[in-house]
């Protein structure tokens, strides 16, 4: 089964770019191209894509109101944010709308594959700068909530009781907000079997995305906030 995407982005130049990246996935179809939040509902109605990558800032319509209206009258079909911010504030916007993905511009081919394929499937993906500015801002947090001097993190306790030694360095690589590709690198493993990884350590944490499992290890003291 393929699945089919639209692109809306106002860029012509970045619209093209994204669109020979994924053309490289053979199960990956482009049906639809856009560069105007205005018009997407109706290019999504003529065409049914499984998942719409959305341009944030736009004219005339931007890419959060289309988002919010995308999904409310088609509620299957699946959006990725593309933005140049990183604020936690569009983040937040963003999803609170409907989106199911967030992608910073500076992302790179396989984070971009990735995110489709996650999304595709049901899942959630964040780009994984976004993920460490979370751990960031819980740092932050926690530094504000402490009464010493400075922020002194509980001694980290590895969930062995729940995952796998590999499973645990996996996790804290989610932490550090590397992507599958990275984990795959410094883990010296492939990048299918990180997948594999994660899919595991969702299920076992009972997370629904990569983030959630990272801010509850974070809760939790399994992870190291470095």
């Amino acid at each position: 089964m393929s699945t089919k995407i639209a692109i809306i982005d106002d860029h012509q130049l970045f619209r093209e770019g994204v669109k020979r990246i994924l053309e490289f996935e053979k199960t990956f179809e482009i049906v639809a191209e856009g560069e105007d939040g205005a018009n997407a509902l109706q290019l999504i109605e003529q065409t049914k894509p499984d998942v719409v990558l959305m341009d944030i800032n736009m004219p005339n319509k931007n890419g959060i109101e289309a988002t919010r209206q995308l999904v409310e009258t088609y509620p299957d079909t699946r959006v990725i944010i593309l933005s140049i911010h990183d604020d936690e504030n569009y983040v937040t916007h963003a999803l609170k709308t409907g989106a199911t993905g967030y992608l910073l511009k500076e992302m790179d081919s396989d984070a971009l594959i990735e995110a489709v394929k996650v999304v595709a499937d049901g899942g959630s993906y964040l780009h994984p700068k976004i993920t460490r500015n979370l751990v960031e801002e819980f740092r932050r947090l926690a530094n504000r909530q402490s009464t010493g001097t400075g922020y002194q993190q509980p001694e980290v306790v590895r969930p062995l009781h729940l995952l796998t030694p590999r499973e645990c360095e996996v996790l804290q690589l989610l932490a550090d907000g590397k992507s599958n590709r990275v984990i795959g690198e410094t883990l010296y493993i492939s990048e299918k079997t990180v997948k594999n990884h994660v899919s595991n350590i969702l299920q076992k944490m009972g997370a629904n995305d990569r983030t959630q499992a990272v801010v509850s290890a974070i809760k939790n003291g399994w992870v190291e906030v470095r």
